[in-house]
């Protein structure tokens, strides 16, 4: 019996050695192929990927597609007059351009797509378009010929970098409150739908905006933009009606059962009077526990909520009734 003990002892001792050597294997060949990868980078080599519009992959290196190569021409040119990524995304897809189009290496077509606000600034900031070659934040001399000219690049950098007015919008955009931040979608599309405003005479309005209509133009899709005041008011509203209704707070019963159902009912009420005593972070922490998903449709709006979120809820009323009670 003790050989045979020795033998599994010994075979466990031999598989954890040998386990130990192929990861050590596996680890020493992924760093050969990092730093293979990285010289080749240094190169200007190209390592494969999707295509930046301009260019075709011919026996693994890139060469310029001429068509395309005057439409990026024509995009950095046409930037540097309008001004305005929103604009110029319009403007190309009215003219029917896309994305690069192109064929993998196994032969499989890819369609491009329209354009969009992150296409356009992710082409305006490759520097594959002067001829170079990134790796790790390094720049390195490309294989390939260069579209852009660097006094046009230049001009384009300038542009972009005169953010202020972009610096001034996140600031009030910080600031500015959106307790449905995280929560609100676009029921047509199923994209997130993020806060937005605009001033007009001195005075703030806020949005909850489709980030399809913010990327590819409010022309696609129907939904658009929904004023944020008027969506949390009718929010809050459905959501103190689903409070005082008989089954949520039966389900509040089953979720707290160790709470008093007078003492539950009692908190629950309580929500009413304390809401507008709330700071906006509290509300939208509120929200953020009650609510699944609020969908906005062309014609309406619908809020799911969070059901496990009541007992946390219930919890909060009635340590800010106590806190006020103390006070």
């Amino acid at each position: 019996m003790v050989g045979v003990e020795a033998r599994n002892t010994f075979r466990r001792w031999a598989k954890v050695i040998l386990l130990s050597f192929a990861q050590f294997e596996r680890e020493v060949i992924g760093e050969r192929i990092r730093d293979k990868f990285a010289a080749s980078r240094r190169k200007g080599m190209w390592m494969g990927g999707v295509p930046p519009l301009g260019y075709d992959v011919v026996a693994r290196k890139l060469v310029v597609n001429p068509p395309e190569a005057d439409l990026v021409r024509h995009i950095f040119d046409r930037f540097l007059k309008v001004g305005s990524a929103t604009l110029l995304v319009k403007e190309l897809n009215a003219a029917g351009h896309h994305t690069k189009s192109w064929t993998t290496q196994d032969g499989k077509h890819r369609d491009g797509a329209p354009i969009t606000k992150n296409f356009l600034y992710k082409l305006l900031d490759n520097r594959v378009y002067l001829g170079e070659a990134v790796h790790k934040g390094e720049v390195h001399a490309g294989e390939h010929p260069a579209i852009i000219d660097r006094a046009t690049w230049d001009k384009v950098v300038a542009v972009k970098s005169d953010n202020a007015p972009r610096k001034r919008a996140n600031a009030v955009r910080s600031s500015t409150p959106a307790p449905l931040k995280g929560l609100i979608h676009c029921a047509h599309c199923g994209r997130a739908m993020t806060p937005s405003h605009t001033r007009k005479k001195g005075r703030l309005y806020r949005y909850y905006t489709c980030m399809k209509a913010i990327h590819s133009g409010h022309e696609s899709c129907p939904v658009r933009s929904i004023a944020a005041g008027e969506i949390e008011a009718a929010v809050i509203g459905q959501v103190r009606a689903l409070l005082r209704a008989p089954e949520i707070r039966a389900r509040a019963e089953r979720l707290a059962p160790s709470m008093a159902p007078a003492d539950l009912h009692a908190a629950l009420d309580r929500f009413e009077a304390l809401w507008d005593e709330l700071f906006p972070a509290e509300q939208a922490r509120i929200l953020q526990l009650l609510v699944e998903k609020v969908a906005i449709a062309p014609d309406g709006a619908e809020v799911r909520l969070r059901a496990e979120g009541l007992v946390s809820v219930i919890a909060d009323i009635t340590a800010q009734t106590g806190d006020r009670s103390a006070a």
